[in-house]
């Protein structure tokens, strides 16, 4: 609809933040005509294995921190503030009735769209918001086709971002050693992390 609010939702686990996902998100935001990008911090993310280390709150801080600058972006503590699992389709239905009549594109990478099957309400979420998959080279959308049980894949709209060979693993790889992880992370996130040892 013509004059209809386009916000992107982009959620994860942020720990720690970086400049990838920035440079990813104005990808998207600019691909898209979005008014603004919604980084959400995972409170308690169902699908992470092997835990998170820095908490919540502190990662949400970092995120808000990394984008308090910048009018297209905003942080979100809507998954940091709710008890149990961060779930999409309950995100997803908590933003539909916070912005009413907001066309909601949710921001995924190819990784994520792979297990999509394996979501809670995978189709209640595709209802609810519509599917953004963000494409480096090597790794495209059209090559992925999510099991879904009873039900068809949702279409996606795939869009090409930059590639950065930049991950959160990395950098608190890089913390523990002892490396500087100036240029990798926004400025304010790096005063976090150091003054406060994080990941260390």
């Amino acid at each position: 609809m013509e004059g209809e609010t386009r916000i992107g939702v982009f959620g994860g686990t942020f720990d720690p933040f970086h400049i990838g996902h920035l440079v990813a998100a104005q990808d998207v935001l600019e691909a898209l005509e979005l008014e603004r990008v919604l980084f959400i911090p995972a409170g308690t993310p169902p699908h992470k294995k092997d835990g998170v280390y820095a908490p919540a709150r502190v990662r949400f801080r970092m995120v808000s921190r990394a984008v308090e600058s910048d009018p297209r972006f905003q942080a979100d503590d809507l998954e940091v503030l709710r008890d149990g699992p961060s779930y999409t389709a309950d995100t997803l239905a908590r933003l539909a009735e916070r912005e009413p009549g907001a066309q909601l594109h949710l921001i995924m990478g190819v990784d994520q769209w792979a297990s999509f099957g394996s979501w809670k309400e995978p189709m209640e979420v595709a209802r609810l918001a519509r599917i953004v998959v963000m494409s480096r080279e090597g790794e495209e959308a059209s090559r992925v086709e999510p099991e879904l049980t009873g039900a068809e894949p949702p279409s996606v709209r795939s869009i090409p971002v930059t590639r950065m060979d930049l991950s959160s693993t990395g950098i608190r790889e890089r913390v523990a050693r002892g490396l500087s992880i100036r240029y990798l992370v926004p400025e304010p996130v790096r005063r976090i992390i150091e003054t406060e040892e994080w990941y260390r």
